[in-house]
C-alpha cells in the first residue's frame, strides 16, 4: 500500500468535533433553548453559522467526544417534551375554535381561494400549450 501523505496530517478522530445539532430550519426559540440548555449542563461545544450566502452547514458542535451520549440524551429529552407541549397546544387549540383549517380559511375567503385556483390553472394551461406549440 502506497504511503499518503496527506492523511498523516489530518487530526487524530479523537480531536474532531461530533455534529451534535444542526440548525437550518430550526426555529430561532428552539435554537436558543437548545444552546441554554447545553450551557446549563456545561457541555462544552460551538455553533457554526450559514454564512453570507447560506451555503454553509448551521449547526452545534461537540468538542468532547466523551460528552456524546449525554449531550444526545439530553437534546432528544428537550425535542420530546417540545415535541408534547406543541402538540398539547394544537390540541387545545383546534378543541377551543381557535385553529383553523383548510376548510374554515375557504369559507372566510372564498374570493383569494379562487383567485388562487385561477391563476394555478392559468399557469399549467400556458405551460402545457407552450409544450405542444413546441411539438415536445
Amino acid at each position: 500500500m502506497p504511503y499518503n501523505v496527506a492523511f498523516h496530517l489530518l487530526p487524530p478522530l479523537s480531536t474532531m468535533a461530533l455534529l451534535l445539532f444542526p440548525l437550518r430550519g430550526v426555529p430561532d426559540d428552539e435554537a436558543a433553548e437548545v444552546r441554554e440548555l447545553l450551557t446549563e449542563q456545561q457541555i462544552d461545544f460551538y455553533e457554526t453559522s450559514a454564512g453570507h450566502w447560506g451555503v454553509s452547514m448551521p449547526a452545534l458542535w461537540l468538542r468532547d467526544r466523551t460528552e456524546w451520549e449525554k449531550a444526545h440524551q439530553l437534546i432528544g429529552n428537550y425535542q420530546q417534551q417540545r415535541y408534547l407541549t406543541a402538540r398539547q397546544d394544537y390540541l387545545q387549540r383546534k378543541q377551543s375554535g381557535q385553529y383553523k383549517g383548510l376548510w374554515q380559511k375557504l369559507v372566510e375567503q372564498p374570493l383569494a381561494y379562487c383567485a388562487y385556483l385561477l391563476t394555478m390553472g392559468l399557469v399549467t394551461y400556458v405551460s402545457i400549450r407552450l409544450l405542444f406549440e413546441l411539438g415536445l
